[in-house]
């Protein structure tokens, strides 16, 4: 019953950042780059096509908690940390989440300031 949680913990965390990453597309779609990374004064150092950058963040976070979700089914927990790892899921979905919504912001910020 644990695994199935732990399941439920990673599907809504990546369905939330594929909803995420199709609006961000709908709302950027007249650009065919987006920024990436920026310096500490705000400039843009390197842009990636739209879908990339789009998809980066979803992608690298299916990596980590499809490993994260196998790892919890092939390794028992330490003796003592058996309800931690249901949190641990629902933990680390928010912070991709929060990732994610802050790198969306910072590409808004970013074209709005400096335009396409």
């Amino acid at each position: 019953m644990a695994a199935l949680a732990n399941l439920a913990a990673v599907v809504v965390a990546l369905a939330v950042l594929a909803i995420m990453a199709r609006r961000g597309n709908a709302r950027f779609r007249e650009y065919t780059r987006l920024p990436m990374q920026w310096g500490f004064r705000g400039q843009v150092n390197w842009t990636a096509p739209r879908a990339v950058a789009l998809s980066f963040i979803p992608v690298l976070a299916g990596a980590v908690l499809t490993s994260a979700f196998v790892g919890s089914l092939t390794f028992a927990p330490r003796k003592g940390q058996e309800d931690a790892v249901l949190p641990a899921f629902l933990i680390l979905g928010g912070m991709f989440v929060g990732i994610f919504a802050l790198h969306l912001r910072l590409i808004a910020w970013s074209l709005r300031r400096n335009g396409p």
